[in-house]
Formats: structure tokens, sequence, C-alpha cells
């Protein structure tokens, strides 16, 4: 499966770095774009559900690493409770298989 990075600015100006297991993503997210931070935690889930059941096409298991990065969104989403907070695409990078710039919890 190819590994496809994202790379998030926060509304603090922090960035971060996030993980998808397939480029169903690109559906759902785009690099260059902010959103809502409501919006983007609809799209982030609905896309690493998506790549999680395209993993499960194609090997027929889930993938645990998605559910953990839209985990670590949402953990990350809760220090932001202005509800004009903006989270921005900055990049979506498709690494090829098994390419992974994802640190688990402590870089989302």
């Amino acid at each position: 499966m190819p590994a496809v990075n994202i790379r998030l600015r926060w509304p603090d100006g922090q960035e971060s770095n996030t993980y998808s297991p397939s480029t169903t993503i690109y559906e759902h997210l785009q690099e260059g774009c902010t959103y809502s931070m409501a919006e983007f935690l609809q799209r982030a889930e609905t896309g690493l559900n998506a790549a999680s059941e395209r993993v499960k096409q194609v090997k027929g298991f889930y993938c645990s690493s998605a559910m953990d990065s839209l985990g670590g969104l949402r953990i990350r989403a809760r220090n932001f409770a202005d509800p004009h907070a903006r989270v921005e695409v900055v990049e979506i990078k498709h690494q090829g298989t098994g390419t992974v710039h994802y640190s688990g919890f402590g870089d989302i």
C-alpha cells in the first residue's frame, strides 16, 4: 500500500505530520487548503476511514495506523476551542509503499 504523509499547520502556527495508508485521502483533503476545525475533522475522519477500508480490500484487514492518525488528530484538535479555528493542509506527499514520516501521537 502507498504511504501518504500529510503536513498540517494548526491554529497556533505549529506544524505536525500525520499518515494515511492510502491515496484515497486525496479525495478528502487538498494540499494548500485551509478548513474550519469541524470541517477538517469531518474530512479527515471520512478520508481515513476510506483509507482503512481500502487497506481491507487489498490486504483483508483494516489499518490500525489510519485509526491512530484519526485519534491523534482528534486529541490535537481539543486544544482549540475557538469555533473559528482553522487547519491548513500544508503538504500531502505520496511516499510510495511503506515509507512513513509519522512518529505517532507525539507528532500529531
